[in-house]
């Protein structure tokens, strides 16, 4: 009998987890739509449709194929990227605070992004198909210090010295960061300026195709791990006792963890908080399992981005505001209550 009831209690709450699954998904194609819907010239969902169909003007289709889809695509993914990165970094690190932004990761990547760029005169010769290497090169070394200097050989991995290492190196970054830019040429200035600020500035089709199967690898990946990030949330001895290689599979997450968040970057620019809140919201509205909570923070994500970068170039348009500052504007006070919140 009891056997039945709890199976019966798992049955009812899959089916919760998936109704709010769907839920998200059809928010996201909302924020989409409403996306598609807004800017400096108006589209109604009427005249999307018809443009979709084939039937609008030419006016209609060169505004939505040319200027808005391609870039709201992106942002979704640049979204997505950024918060399956940092919800596998808190999986990771046990710690609620950890995120790409934070603890230096993309920082790390848009240094070396910024070190590729100043080899260009011309900003928009730069290779589509290169940059995420050279984003992903730039997080990998930044992570792989990281990690480093957090480990205790006896204790593992500290939570609390990730995120004080992360941000110190972080801090480090940034400041090489601003030497680099003081020998940039006006133009290259003018596009790091934009870049730190956090735009989304590869927003062509041919920066959606190059994005949308690394980020769709990755969070598959991410989605393959989701149960040995369950495991790692239950501490290192009782991992180690299910057989769990603990450095090994540590290292494997964090590469993913790294991947989407260059992969991120490289379109995106420096965009803070989005891997912070949107697994906190995900855990939240899904529960703490990680094969519900990695698509649910990508979904959220996805949202997140979409309705910022909406807000950015609308709010005064023709002018833009930064996607990354709107972020900022909600994700710093949040911080500060998770802050207040953890015991550090």
């Amino acid at each position: 009998m009891d056997i039945h009831r709890i199976s019966r209690v798992e049955q009812k709450k899959t089916r919760r987890q998936w109704r709010i699954l769907a839920v998200l998904f059809f928010l996201l194609c909302g924020a989409m739509l409403f996306a598609l819907n807004t800017g400096y010239v108006k589209l109604t969902p009427f005249e999307v449709i018809k443009t979709f169909l084939g039937m609008g003007t030419e006016k209609q289709a060169l505004i939505l194929f040319e200027f808005r889809l391609s870039r709201i695509i992106v942002a979704m993914l640049v979204g997505a990227g950024l918060a399956v990165s940092g919800c596998i970094l808190q999986g990771i690190s046990r710690n609620p605070l950890a995120d790409p932004g934070i603890i230096g990761i993309t920082t790390g990547a848009g240094l070396f992004v910024i070190v590729f760029v100043a080899f260009y005169d011309n900003v928009s010769l730069i290779p589509t198909y290169i940059v995420p290497i050279f984003a992903f090169l730039g997080g990998a070394i930044t992570a792989a210090v990281i990690y480093v200097l957090s480990y205790r050989r006896h204790e593992g991995l500290l939570p609390t010295r990730l995120i004080l290492t992360g941000v110190a190196i972080a801090a480090a970054l940034n400041g090489l960061m601003m030497v680099l830019v003081m020998r940039l040429n006006p133009k290259e200035f003018h596009w790091v300026s934009v870049w730190l600020s956090g735009t989304i500035w590869g927003y062509e089709w041919k920066h959606v195709i190059v994005l949308f199967p690394l980020i769709l690898l990755f969070i598959v990946a991410a989605l393959w791990k989701s149960k040995l990030l369950d495991v790692l949330s239950l501490g290192d001895q009782i991992s180690t006792g299910f057989g769990v290689t603990l450095e090994k599979e540590r290292i494997i997450l964090l590469a993913i963890a790294v991947g989407l968040a260059a992969s991120s970057v490289s379109v995106s620019g420096g965009i803070a908080f989005v891997g912070l809140i949107a697994p906190h919201i995900a855990r939240r509205l899904i529960g703490p399992y990680h094969q519900y909570l990695v698509p649910a923070s990508a979904l959220i994500g996805g949202i997140m981005l979409v309705v910022a970068d909406t807000i950015g170039r609308s709010i005064i348009a023709p002018s833009e505001i930064q996607a990354g500052i709107v972020v900022a504007i909600i994700g710093a006070p949040y911080f500060l209550y998770l802050l207040s919140r953890t015991k550090v």
